[in-house]
């Protein structure tokens, strides 16, 4: 089982960038593949995106294509997401997911399971 802690969220005005990063302990972040989700109160966690074991296969939600960028640095047990031209709709607290294995349909990678950290806080204003 692997542990994760995001890190990076904050408070941000519109138009403005932030860089969430999640840290793996415990077990080789490479042998996961991780997404990212985001929640706000009263809403189900919402897929964000999702980054291949080898970082060569990436996928987003609409909302966020063209803003938000997921990278990993697996010599790091680290994975990223860059986020930019944020909106006040992308307030949220946002959660990394590790799952073993790749994942490419979305049935599979945006699903409910593997490990999860604590999330980190993003609120961006207008």
């Amino acid at each position: 089982q692997v542990q994760l802690v995001e890190s990076g969220g904050g408070l941000v005005t519109a138009g403005g960038s932030l860089r969430l990063s999640c840290v793996a302990s415990g077990n080789t972040l490479s042998i996961y593949s991780v997404s990212w989700f985001r929640q706000t109160p009263g809403k189900e966690r919402e897929f964000v995106g999702v980054i291949s074991t080898s970082g060569g296969f990436t996928k987003y939600v609409d909302s966020v294509k063209g803003r938000f960028t997921i990278s990993r640095d697996n010599t790091k047990n680290t994975a990223y997401l860059q986020m930019s031209s944020l909106k006040p709709e992308d307030t949220a607290m946002y959660f990394c997911n590790a799952k073993p294995g790749d994942y490419t349909d979305p049935d599979s990678y945006t699903r409910n399971f593997g490990s999860w950290g604590q999330g980190t806080q993003v609120t961006v204003s207008s």
